[in-house]
C-alpha cells in the first residue's frame, strides 16, 4: 500500500511540497503554470498559502491582492498561523491514505483550505476586524461549503476529511489532532447566547454526519460514530453512538483521529448481518 513520507520540519515539509509540484510539472506540462504560480515562485510556505488563499477567495467585492496581503500580515504578525497549517498538512498525509504528495491538499481539498482560510479570518477576529472576518467566512462557505465562524477556536494537525457541510459554531473550540468528516456539526441548542458551542478535545475522531450540539465536552481521544447526535459530554477515551447518542465502549482506541478506525466494539453489535 502507497504510504506518504511526511518530514517533521518546516522546511522538509515546504522542500517535500516543491519537490512534488516540479515533479507534477514535468509530468503534466500542461499545470506547469499553476505549479509555478502557486508552489515553484514563492520561497517558503506562508508566501505560498497567502497565494493559494488569495486566488480562491478573492473576488470583486475584496481584490485577491487584498486579500493576500491580509494573509500576509497575518502571517507575519503571528507565526503560529503557518506552524499550523503545516502541522495540519502533515495530519492529511498520516491519516488520508488516497493522497498520493501534498500537491493534492494543498492544491485541491478544500478542507484543508477552507481551514487555512478560516485560520486567518480568526485572526482577523481576534484584531476586532470583524467585519472582513466574516467576509473571509462567507466566501469560505460559498467556495467550499464549509462554514467555521471566525470566533471558534481551531487547534493544530487538524484534517477535515471531505469537509462538505461541516458547521462550527461561534464559541466552539477543537483541541490539536482532531478528525472529522464531511456534515459534522458543532453547534448549539437554542438561541440562548454567550457561551453556548462544544469543546472538543485533543486526538478526537468524529464521524460523518456527527452532530454535538451545546456547550459539553468531548474528552481526549474520543469517538463519535457517523450520524450520532450528542447532547451530553464524552468522557476522554469514550467512543458514543446514536440518536440521541450514548456510550458504547471505555476505553476506545488510544488515538482514534490518527487511526481513522470508525468502527465500534463487537460487543455493540447484538445481531448477525
Amino acid at each position: 500500500m502507497h504510504k506518504l513520507e511526511v518530514v517533521a520540519s518546516k522546511d522538509g515539509v515546504w522542500s517535500q511540497l516543491r519537490a512534488s509540484a516540479e515533479a507534477a510539472a514535468r509530468s503534466e506540462p500542461h499545470l506547469g503554470s499553476l505549479m509555478n504560480a502557486t508552489i515553484l515562485s514563492h520561497i517558503d510556505l506562508s508566501n505560498a498559502l497567502s497565494f493559494q488563499i488569495a486566488r480562491k477567495i478573492g473576488d470583486a467585492e475584496l481584490a485577491p491582492m487584498s486579500v493576500r496581503e491580509v494573509c500576509a500580515f497575518a502571517y507575519w504578525s503571528d507565526p503560529a498561523i503557518v506552524a499550523a497549517a503545516e502541522a495540519d498538512l502533515q495530519a492529511v498525509a498520516e491519516r488520508d491514505p488516497a493522497i498520493k504528495s501534498l500537491l493534492q491538499p494543498f492544491l485541491y481539498f478544500k478542507g484543508y483550505q477552507a481551514l487555512q482560510a478560516s485560520r486567518v479570518a480568526h485572526w482577523l477576529w481576534k484584531q476586532g476586524r470583524e467585519t472582513l472576518a466574516f467576509h473571509f467566512q462567507s466566501r469560505i462557505s460559498e467556495l467550499f461549503q464549509i462554514d467555521i465562524h471566525p470566533g471558534a477556536r481551531m487547534g493544530a494537525g487538524l484534517f477535515l476529511d471531505h469537509g462538505t457541510g461541516i458547521v462550527i459554531g461561534e464559541t466552539a473550540v477543537v483541541g490539536d489532532e482532531v478528525s472529522m468528516l464531511h456534515g459534522v456539526t458543532l453547534g448549539g441548542t437554542g438561541a440562548e447566547r454567550g457561551d453556548r458551542h462544544p469543546k472538543i478535545g485533543k486526538g478526537v475522531l468524529l464521524g460523518a454526519g456527527a452532530k454535538v450540539l451545546g456547550n459539553i465536552v468531548v474528552g481526549d481521544y474520543a469517538k463519535v460514530a457517523s450520524g450520532s447526535v450528542v447532547l451530553k459530554p464524552v468522557p476522554a477515551g469514550c467512543t458514543v453512538a446514536g440518536v440521541p447518542a450514548r456510550l458504547v465502549n471505555c476505553p476506545t482506541d488510544a488515538a482514534p483521529a490518527r487511526t481513522m478506525d470508525h468502527t465500534l466494539a463487537d460487543i455493540v453489535y447484538d445481531f448477525v448481518i
